[in-house]
């Protein structure tokens, strides 16, 4: 068994049974039905001890979350692009509708092995692994560490807050200017920063603005749950958009375009962006070029 996730829990923690609380900081088991199955084998330890799903959380206690390395993944047959990679990390672009990792066979990590080089260094993992997630339907970068250093490093980065990251979308009705959202996610604190890009018309829903948003804090379908209460739902969204006003067969319109973060081996600042999906692009033509037909006749 090896450690592949070290937490402390922070001074200021609220009183919080265990189960609850690692399904917000654990980015290695994507659901909640993840951390309770791993619970049960005994994957995680507190303070060296087995972890209880109902046992309350402490600060300064230290979580740790183990695996066995000694069966290699089933892989699977996807091909991804490679936005960077060195001996220490990768980053690739997440395909929309494939799960970052989990239970199902048909996930990014189980597609690495076949599209990311086996590091050379000292403590090279035995296969490369996702250190962030991204929702099913959410495409856009994911950082992949080769190393336990890397690992480690951008894991704590992730949960210090430290990493930027900005998502592109398209969302229902018009945003004229930048702004803020705090509001509760599943009773815990959530912001957002959000920023118009552009607009075009639409017959469906007058507007259409595609946006930046930059996360500030990580919670459940943050930034789908932060821009439906603005009144402004991405478009494609199933579970918070207007019943009724999904696009179908375009998927959620949600991207993630840009990282920047502290290089695990090297302390450089780096920043990867890629571009918006194909999709964005050719679906705001459309819904202008609808409208401007509609309007000329």
């Amino acid at each position: 068994m090896i450690i592949i996730e070290t937490h402390i829990v922070p001074e200021g923690t609220e009183r919080t049974r265990f189960s609850d609380y690692a399904c917000e900081v654990f980015i290695s088991i994507p659901s909640r039905k993840g951390i309770k199955n791993a619970i049960k084998r005994g994957d995680f330890l507190i303070d060296g001890v087995k972890g209880e799903t109902g046992r309350w959380i402490m600060p300064g206690q230290r979580i740790e979350l183990m695996a066995d390395e000694s069966t290699l993944p089933k892989e699977y047959m996807l091909d991804l692009d490679i936005v960077y990679e060195d001996e220490h990390l990768a980053a690739i672009i997440k395909p929309a509708g494939i799960a970052v990792n989990g239970n199902s066979f048909r996930t990014v990590e189980n597609s690495l092995l076949r599209n990311i080089k086996k590091s050379l260094e000292s403590d090279a993992l035995r296969w490369p692994k996702p250190v962030h997630r991204l929702d099913v339907p959410t495409s856009g970068i994911l950082l992949i560490a080769k190393t336990m250093r890397a690992q480690v490093a951008l894991g704590g980065q992730f949960e210090k807050k430290n990493i930027r990251k900005i998502y592109r979308a398209i969302v229902q009705g018009k945003i004229e200017s930048p702004g803020h959202i705090d509001s509760q996610v599943e009773g815990r604190d959530a912001a957002t920063d959000y920023s118009p890009v552009r607009h075009v018309r639409s017959l469906k829903n007058e507007w259409l603005t595609l946006v930046d948003l930059s996360p500030l804090t990580g919670r459940t379908h943050q930034l789908r749950r932060h821009m439906a209460e603005l009144g402004h739902p991405i478009a494609g969204d199933t579970l918070y958009g207007r019943e009724g006003d999904v696009f179908k067969g375009k998927g959620l319109f949600l991207a993630a375009v840009e990282l920047t973060f502290s290089h695990p081996a090297t302390g450089e600042v780096m920043t990867l962006r890629i571009d918006d999906p194909e999709k964005f692009r050719t679906y705001m033509e459309r819904e202008e070029r609808r409208w401007r037909k509609y309007k000329s006749e």
